[in-house]
């Protein structure tokens, strides 16, 4: 029984310990322009993002339906032609920033960021470079990665295929709150 109580209160006490930082406002943009066409970009407000500081880990997930572009005939194409969006509803990240440190983060510092990106149910491994810093009780955290529609299988019609980049350009820029 002491075993047992032990083992709980050392779950519990590493969890407690373990500081998290959190947003459902993060940013994500992507730009998949060529540029004699009209831009193809979009904006995706509400990125959730979760960020474990003793181990580096980091998830996020957003909505396909939540990008905007400026355009509302090409969010429409987004969603139900390229994205199939209703059938598959979200994009996630999961991964971890290499040799993170909080305790180590100074005005800016550059972390390795690996993990695995998921659109339309699949999976690519994604490797880039994420600054992050720290003020007070946020982090600011901002990566930019390349990925083609080859790579989730989306399949872009042969008569705007020239009007849409070969490699899409995504952005990503949190704001992260310490969590209670």
């Amino acid at each position: 029984m002491k075993k047992i109580l032990f083992l709980l209160l050392l779950i519990y006490g590493t969890s407690c310990f373990s500081q998290k930082y959190f947003t459902r406002t993060g940013a994500t943009d992507f730009k998949a322009s060529v540029d004699v066409f009209e831009p193809i970009e979009a904006k995706n407000k509400s990125t959730t993002v979760l960020l474990k500081t003793s181990t580096g880990e980091i998830v996020a997930q957003l909505f396909m339906t939540a990008f905007q572009f400026k355009i509302g005939l090409m969010q429409e194409h987004f969603n139900e032609n390229y994205m199939e969006s209703y059938t598959y509803p979200k994009a996630t990240f999961k991964g971890k920033l290499v040799d993170f440190n909080l305790s180590t983060i100074e005005e800016k510092s550059n972390y390795t960021l690996k993990g695995i990106l998921t659109i339309k149910g699949i999976s690519k491994e994604i490797t880039t470079t994420a600054s992050l810093k720290k003020e007070k009780k946020q982090l600011t955290f901002k990566a930019n990665f390349s990925v083609t529609p080859q790579d989730f299988e989306i399949q872009i019609p042969a008569i705007v295929r020239k009007k849409i980049a070969k490699k899409v350009d995504i952005s990503l820029d949190y704001v992260l709150e310490k969590k209670a």
